[in-house]
């Protein structure tokens, strides 16, 4: 089955446990681009398969909105992964637009999910794909991470999870906060060879979780470091982070009032056969308007 990649919104990517219908009610009601029922870290053991029951019934009878509805499944190592995708997309599909795979390591690890929910797709005979998200967060698998974008169609988002990816590299803990005393931004390489295989395939690149639910000041530093490499949106682990994800991740109104006439300028004169001009003191050409196209197209994913 082919599968043609939707735009979805995903400046805010808000995480909640499967386990907690409490939580889930809550996370529907949010003004989170996207959500996330996590049946994986949020979930001990002994809850895995009651939680699945859960998350199916919050998708089916919960008002999700325009959410971007996705469930994130036990790794592949586990013995939990198979049924969590089997039962969920069974019973839940109408209500679900992407499945989560966590601890991707390689491109035949994706392709054991898209097959499956080929297999599930092709018996219920369904019309709606079902997408799929991959967490970046071992050492194989950002050394991977270029195979992995290209390994499906399905594919639709990268993603770098911090913490797991930490404790591959083994790496102090302490600089998962932000206040170490490493000079600059440790995830400045890993955010950028996600960015470039995520560019390069067409899949949305998103930023992982900033565990220090209070600091929300370091996550806007967090969200704009990502934000300025090509980053879509970022996690949020609790609903704190929400707006601030929101407002760094959307473009201004000034923003977009002045790429729009930055673009208008440059095609007027183009039409008059200049090929660069300046608009208050600022040289434009065709590579700077690429740059202004880049504004335009995340205000008009965010609605703006």
């Amino acid at each position: 089955m082919t599968y043609q990649r939707p735009v979805r919104r995903r400046r805010v990517q808000l995480a909640v446990p499967a386990s907690s219908e409490k939580m889930l009610a809550k996370a529907a009601a949010s003004n989170a681009d996207h959500v996330f029922l996590d049946l994986e870290d949020a979930v001990t053991p002994r809850e895995k398969v009651s939680a699945r029951a859960k998350v199916i019934d919050a998708l089916k009878n919960l008002d999700w909105g325009d959410k971007t509805r996705c469930v994130r499944i036990n790794d592949l190592g586990t013995e939990w992964c198979y049924e969590d995708i089997i039962q969920v997309t069974e019973q839940a599909h109408d209500h679900l637009d992407t499945i989560m795979l966590p601890k991707a390591r390689c491109a035949s690890d994706l392709l054991f999910v898209d097959t499956l929910l080929s297999q599930i797709e092709k018996r219920l005979k369904l019309e709606k794909k079902i997408g799929l998200e991959v967490l970046i967060e071992e050492v194989d698998g950002m050394r991977n991470v270029n195979e992995i974008a290209f390994a499906t169609p399905r594919l639709e988002a990268l993603i770098f999870g911090f913490g797991d990816y930490s404790a591959s590299m083994g790496m102090d803990p302490v600089i998962l906060y932000g206040k170490s005393s490493y000079p600059g931004d440790p995830w400045h390489y890993g955010r950028w060879q996600l960015a470039i295989a995520a560019r390069a395939a067409g899949v949305d690149a998103i930023d992982g979780p900033f565990p220090g639910l209070k600091d929300t000041e370091t996550y806007r530093e967090e969200c704009i470091r990502s934000q300025l490499l090509g980053f879509i949106g970022k996690w949020a682990l609790h609903p704190v982070q929400i707006d601030v994800a929101l407002d760094v991740y959307t473009p201004d109104a000034e923003a977009v009032r002045k790429a729009r006439a930055m673009m208008q300028a440059y095609a007027e004169a183009e039409a008059q056969g200049l090929g660069t001009i300046s608009i208050d003191g600022q040289m434009v050409d065709a590579g700077t308007v690429r740059m202004q196209q880049v504004i335009l197209q995340r205000a008009l994913r965010a609605g703006v």
